[in-house]
């Protein structure tokens, strides 16, 4: 049988309303020193653990097609996120994990089989 993981999460990004709340070259608001490289925000109607709603990492590419997941560490605040790559290219997806992968943060890349896309 066909796992619909990758289906479930593009209905869900298309259901749901994308909030922009930290656009790209903004700071972070407790470490000025990281400057997002892409537009940030979160899906408006979902949770994640930390509370708030599922954090999403906006593209370039010029659609709203899921790429594939970020899974961060964060050894400060003793969490794990995963966060939503929407229409990132390969450089952006880079340029993200560049983001969470300072200070005390870790992440990996999941990208979307492309089987699935």
């Amino acid at each position: 049988m066909k796992d619909d993981f990758w289906e479930r999460l593009d209905q869900l990004t298309a259901e749901e309303k994308l909030y922009i709340d930290r656009p790209k070259g903004s700071r972070h608001p407790i470490y000025p020193d990281s400057i997002y490289p892409l537009d940030y925000g979160y899906l408006e109607g979902t949770h994640s653990p930390d509370g708030e709603g599922i954090d999403v990492w906006m593209g370039t590419a010029g659609y709203r097609t899921l790429t594939g997941l970020i899974v961060t560490l964060d050894t400060l605040k003793h969490d794990t996120e995963i966060k939503l790559l929407l229409g990132c290219t390969e450089q952006e997806t880079q340029a993200i994990l560049a983001f969470h992968n300072q200070n005390r943060m870790r992440a990996i890349h999941i990208p979307r089989p492309k089987d699935d896309a």
